[in-house]
C-alpha cells in the first residue's frame, strides 16, 4: 500500500465538472495498493495518517496531528502511484492490485478512517476520471508505504 500524503488548506474532487468531495483544511491522500495488500496494512495506514504529527502546533513546529486538529481528510484512489518506469517510457502497473481486489482495499481503508477521524472524510470514485484541486499548505507532502 502506497499513500502520497499533503497537508492542504483547501482540496476538492470533480468528475466531469460536478464537486463529488470538497475539505477545508486536513489532508489529500492519493492511495495505490498491490495484490498483496490485507486489512492490518490498511489499518495501520489508517492510523498511521491520523496520528502524523505533521501540523503546526502554538510555537509553529508540526508537532499535531489531524486527531488533535480536526481536520478533514479528502481520500483519491490512484493505480499509477505503483507505475514502474524503470524500462521504456511506458509505465507498467502490473504491481498495481486488479479492481476485483482494490476496491474492496479502498472501502475499507475508507471505513477505518470514518471510523476514527475527527472531521469529513471524503473520496472520490474509484476508477473514475477525476480533476483534484489542492492549495498544498506549507508545503508539505509525504509518501508513506507500508
Amino acid at each position: 500500500m502506497r499513500v502520497v500524503l499533503q497537508r492542504v488548506s483547501q482540496a476538492n474532487v470533480s468528475i466531469a465538472g460536478e464537486v463529488v468531495g470538497e475539505i477545508e483544511s486536513g489532508l489529500v491522500l492519493l492511495v495505490g495498493f498491490t495484490e498483496d495488500d490485507e486489512e492490518d496494512r490498511l489499518r495501520w495506514m489508517a492510523d498511521k495518517v491520523l496520528g502524523l504529527r505533521i501540523f503546526s502546533d502554538e510555537a509553529g513546529k508540526m508537532n499535531l496531528s489531524l486527531l488533535e486538529t480536526g481536520g478533514d481528510l479528502l481520500v483519491i484512489s490512484q493505480f499509477t502511484l505503483y507505475g514502474d518506469t524503470r524500462k521504456g517510457r511506458r509505465p507498467s502497473f502490473v504491481h498495481a492490485a486488479h479492481p476485483d481486489v482494490a476496491v474492496p482495499l479502498y472501502e475499507r481503508f475508507l471505513e477505518f478512517l470514518r471510523e476514527k477521524a475527527p472531521g469529513s472524510v471524503e473520496s472520490g470514485e474509484f476508477g473514475a476520471m477525476m480533476d483534484v484541486a489542492l492549495v498544498n499548505a506549507g508545503p508539505v507532502t509525504l509518501v508513506l508505504e507500508r
